[in-house]
């Protein structure tokens, strides 16, 4: 895909997560009210909606722990931190730090393609 038209496209929004209970979120059987779904075509359709909300929240997840790792490794900072500290921090090998750092410098300096 061209990269004009792929800036031109919207982000997709992902459907809303609706936040559980903690009564009902400890029962392992109890799932966004999945459960409760009789009509199999009504729960393909919120199954799918969840899998998209949620790869779409792990995407834009992941893009805020790449920004803060660049704003913790950033040199003009007194109290920076090095790839192995944000790395411990984060509990990732030190290479995916470095990775990491990165991919947040370009987030912020707008030259990364987004995740989602």
């Amino acid at each position: 895909m061209a990269e004009p038209e792929r800036q031109r496209r919207p982000r997709l929004r992902p459907a809303p997560l609706i936040f559980e209970p903690a009564e009902t979120a400890a029962d392992p059987e109890h799932f966004f009210d999945l459960e409760s779904v009789e009509d199999p075509r009504e729960l393909l359709s919120r199954a799918t909606e969840l899998t998209h909300a949620f790869r779409a929240a792990a995407d834009r997840s992941v893009e805020f722990q790449a920004i803060a790792a660049a704003q913790l490794a950033d040199p003009r900072r007194f109290d920076r931190l090095t790839a192995a500290d944000i790395a411990e921090r984060a509990e990732w090998t030190e290479d995916y730090a470095k990775k990491m750092v990165e991919f947040g410098r370009d987030l912020l300096r707008g030259t990364a393609e987004p995740t989602a």
